[in-house]
This record gives structure tokens, C-alpha cells and sequence, in this order.
């Protein structure tokens, strides 16, 4: 039985990726950012808790990771709605684009990938208009989310890589830890929400688009892609809320952001993984399942 691409995941991500927001947008003009961060992360965590019953994987050897991960997820929520309450969402993602394509730099191991990093930079820039403008708390906070963007990425790829336990079950987890860690800092602002049924169910959309189904499926997409591959597709993201501004909301772009997906999807299309397989064949060992290069880190 064939099993769906990973490229196949990481496009479901993607979409999921922008309508979370959406959800989100809604619910800001009854709770503020912060309460909308705890709603997203606890109403997540309480349906992985459920499904995947994650607390025998926080007995493991990996707990350490699963704990840092956990952190991740809590600060970069914070710092994400934060953020894009004082900054244009354009803005936002910009920013948080700038780490990823280090993380994409450091597997760039050919020409052809420094080419696919070259097409997909300006073309991000075309699409989001990068703009510094609006309060100073919110760009610091834009920033802060970019390096904990790319710490998620990382810190995924390594669960997701882990031959002691699932992915999946390592994301629940994760999101238990995030649940914890966030209530001190962002509980308080989501108390308002917790009389209002309408707030309620908004919240656990945004749980659910945001940080159940996009996370599985970068889960899924990471088990069989190379970190540095993915760093890059997250390029395609603003093409993504392109296309769903279009089908969603008629909101046409215009020339310069059309020329910014083309680079983007051109970039996507260039870039290829490198398997580390051959170099071993060639020097006479064993042959070993090819497998993707995930750089120095990985």
C-alpha cells in the first residue's frame, strides 16, 4: 500500500496554517491575544490527551527534549498573537521567515540548493512587503517568535526522528508541557472566555486548526523529509495565504505578490534533498537505506 508524499502533509500544514488565524481574528474582539494563545494551546492539548494519552512518552528518555519543545510551543504562541495585535501579519511572517532560511543555509549542501534559497528569499519579500513599522514591543516580539520558529522546527524534527516513541505522541506531550508552562503567563487573560460558549467553541477551533492538525502533519511530513528541506517549503506558507486570501476572502494580489509566488513555488520546485547514502557505497561499506541529509545538527 503506497503511502501519501510528505510533501502531501506539509501542503495539508500549510492550509491549516492560515485558517487557524482566521479563527483567531474572530476571536480577538472578545479575548486578548494572550487568552487567545492559552485557548488555542489547552483546547489542543486537552484532544491530544484524549487520543493519544501522552503521559507514559514523559516517562521516557526523552522527556528532556519533549520538556524543551514543550517551552517552545508555549513562548512562540505568546509571542506570535502578541505580535500580530501590533504588527501587520505580513510583517510577522516576514520576520519569522528570516531563522528558517538559515535552518534551509545550513543544508544547502549543493548549487542547486543555493539557487532554491536564492529564487524563495526575494520571493517571501514580495509577498509580505517587510515593513517595520508599528510599536517597538511588537517587532522585539515578532523577532522573539522567528528564533522560537526555528527552535520548533529543529526541536520537531528531532522528535520526529526519535526511534523510542511516535511523533505524534511526542507532539501530545509536548503540548501537555506547553499547557502547563503557559498557564501562569496567559491563563488569566483567557478567564473572560470561559462564560462565553462562542469564545469557547472559537478557541477550540483555533486549537484544532492551528496546533492539532497542522502540527500532525508536519510530524508526518518531517518522519521521511530532511529538516533542511522543510525549513525551506515553509516558504511556501505566504504563498499559501495567498491563494487562500483569493478562494476565502477575494482578495486578488497584485503583480508584485503574483511575481513573489511564482519565485517562492520556483524555489520550492529547484531545491532537492541530498541522501548521504552513496558516498558510503562508493567507499566500500555496506549499503545502507538512503537517507536524507538533515544538516550538522541533525
Amino acid at each position: 500500500m503506497n503511502r501519501p508524499p510528505p510533501h502531501l502533509y506539509f501542503v495539508v500544514s500549510a492550509i491549516f496554517h492560515y485558517l487557524g488565524p482566521a479563527f483567531a481574528v474572530l476571536l480577538f474582539v472578545r479575548v486578548e491575544p494572550l487568552g487567545v494563545a492559552w485557548l488555542r494551546i489547552a483546547s489542543a492539548a486537552l484532544i491530544f490527551a484524549l487520543w493519544r494519552r501522552p503521559w507514559r512518552v514523559l516517562r521516557g528518555e526523552a522527556r528532556g527534549l519533549i520538556a524543551a519543545w514543550g517551552a517552545v510551543l508555549a513562548g512562540m504562541n505568546c509571542c506570535f498573537y502578541i505580535a500580530i495585535d501590533r504588527l501587520p501579519l505580513g510583517t510577522v511572517a516576514a520576520i519569522e521567515f528570516l531563522p528558517v532560511i538559515a535552518l534551509a543555509a545550513l543544508g544547502a549542501r549543493s548549487a542547486r540548493n543555493v539557487a532554491a534559497l536564492a529564487l524563495a528569499v526575494p520571493g517571501v519579500y514580495l509577498l509580505t512587503g517587510v515593513r517595520f513599522e508599528g510599536e517597538p514591543l511588537g517587532v522585539v516580539l515578532a523577532f522573539a517568535n522567528a528564533g522560537l520558529f526555528a527552535l520548533y522546527i529543529v526541536l520537531a524534527h528531532r522528535v520526529s526522528q526519535h526511534p523510542g516513541m511516535s511523533g505524534i505522541d511526542g507532539l501530545a506531550a509536548s503540548m501537555l508541557i506547553a499547557a502547563v508552562a503557559v498557564t501562569p503567563v496567559a491563563g488569566w487573560a483567557a478567564v473572560p472566555a470561559l462564560g462565553d460558549p462562542i469564545a469557547l467553541a472559537a478557541g477550540a477551533g483555533v486549537g484544532v486548526s492551528s496546533s492539532v492538525i497542522p502540527y500532525v502533519a508536519d510530524q508526518l511530513a518531517m518522519r521521511r523529509l530532511a529538516r533542511a528541506t522543510y525549513a525551506l517549503m515553509v516558504a511556501l506558507l505566504p504563498a499559501t495565504a495567498t491563494v487562500i486570501g483569493i478562494v476565502v476572502l477575494a482578495q486578488v494580489p497584485s503583480l508584485t505578490e503574483t511575481c513573489g509566488v511564482a519565485l517562492v513555488i520556483a524555489g520550492v520546485a529547484l531545491h532537492r534533498e541530498v541522501s548521504v547514502a552513496e558516498p558510503q557505497q562508493r567507499r566500500g561499506g555496506e549499503p545502507r537505506e538512503p537517507r536524507l541529509a538533515v544538516g550538522p545538527s541533525g
